[in-house]
């Protein structure tokens, strides 16, 4: 999915924990699965801020000569603004975008 055109809320929301829960059955499983995904949204954004950072990268060796990018300035601004990780990531949850699997699960289902 594509966090820039996320319908994520910008702040914290109050959820209903054993709604969220109703899919695994476990609090833990939920926000685990929440978590990576957040942790590879967090990932994502971080190249991406990064690729776009780098063509503002000055290589000279002159501390003196430090100045401001009026670009690189709205592009941090754009990235600080957006939802976080956690936020996207439970929005996703929440609309069923985030596929998953429990291998241990699977393997007392077969036996």
């Amino acid at each position: 999915m594509d966090y820039k055109k996320t319908n994520a809320p910008g702040t914290t929301v109050t959820r209903d924990m054993m709604e969220l829960c109703a899919d695994t059955g476990n609090v833990y499983e939920t926000v685990a699965i929440i978590g990576k995904r957040a942790n590879q949204i967090s990932v994502e954004i971080k190249n991406d801020l990064s690729k776009k950072l780098a063509e503002f990268a000055s290589y000279n060796d002159n501390l003196e000569e430090v100045f401001e990018n009026r670009e690189q300035i709205e592009i941090s601004r754009y990235y600080e603004k957006l939802p976080k990780p956690t936020l996207i990531a439970t929005q996703e949850y929440v609309e069923g975008k985030i596929y998953y699997r429990n291998p241990a699960k699977e393997k007392e289902k077969l036996q």
